[in-house]
């Protein structure tokens, strides 16, 4: 980023890049998860160098390796580390359709998405939440039609997604279109059609990860507090 040019428009890999350095002061205890959480918002939703510049300004420029929650998913039980090669399951259907009409469905938790999943809400929503899902493949499409009714998609951080879909006096929110997932990390297609209502796709942590960020933080403030009253 620079300074001459502020208003030049950021790429995904801009933005996934300052991500990068949010999730290592978080982890090394210079954010607060309430700031973790501003910055990161405001990260996704920058469109110029300007606007990434300030939400690292007091931050180590350089960002260390990818943090475990990009790299890693979580298992709900334990919260010990997951492969992602352990949630690919391939050789699995998978769940294949939810249904919202004149009411709503939800997928979250535990689940396992089939390589093909279709959504349908008329005048009713649908939520498919990936974050603890297992996938039928390396690559799946969720094709949604909401017709004046709605789809909210949430995906953990490193799951690559491709948005498609087209909206008459409607819309499909692609904000987190285009970002790199991970190495080995599951690709969500999002296609369909949204008359006169919606489909957003959000991009949130785990529970358990939001959970252990806290606690290693925890830890941190603990360590230096102690050194204060060694050298006090």
């Amino acid at each position: 980023m620079t300074d001459e040019l502020p208003e030049l428009r950021a790429s995904d890999a801009d933005r996934e890049r300052v991500a990068e350095i949010l999730r290592d002061a978080l982890t090394e205890g210079r954010l607060v998860m309430e700031e973790f959480d501003e910055r990161l918002e405001a990260t996704y939703k920058a469109r110029t160098y300007g606007e990434l510049e300030p939400i690292t300004a007091d931050l180590p420029a350089a960002a260390g390796p990818p943090a475990a929650s990009a790299r890693l998913s979580l298992r709900k039980d334990s919260g010990a580390p997951t492969a992602w090669s352990e949630r690919i399951v391939s050789g699995t259907e998978g769940a294949s359709a939810g249904v919202g009409i004149l009411g709503g469905f939800q997928r979250k938790g535990r689940w396992t998405i089939g390589r093909r999943f279709t959504a349908l809400c008329c005048m009713g929503g649908g939520e498919i939440d990936l974050r603890e899902a297992n996938f039928a493949g390396p690559e799946v499409v969720i094709d949604c039609w909401a017709i004046m009714g709605g789809v909210n998609i949430v995906v953990p951080p490193g799951v690559e997604v491709d948005v498609r879909g087209l909206g008459i006096m409607g819309g499909f929110d692609s904000a987190e279109d285009g970002v790199p997932g991970d190495p080995g990390a599951p690709r969500v297609i999002v296609k369909g059609l949204a008359l006169m209502g919606g489909v957003n796709v959000e991009r949130k942590l785990l529970k358990a990860e939001r959970r252990r960020l806290k606690e290693e933080q925890r830890r941190l403030d603990a360590e230096e507090q102690g050194r204060r009253k060694e050298l006090g």
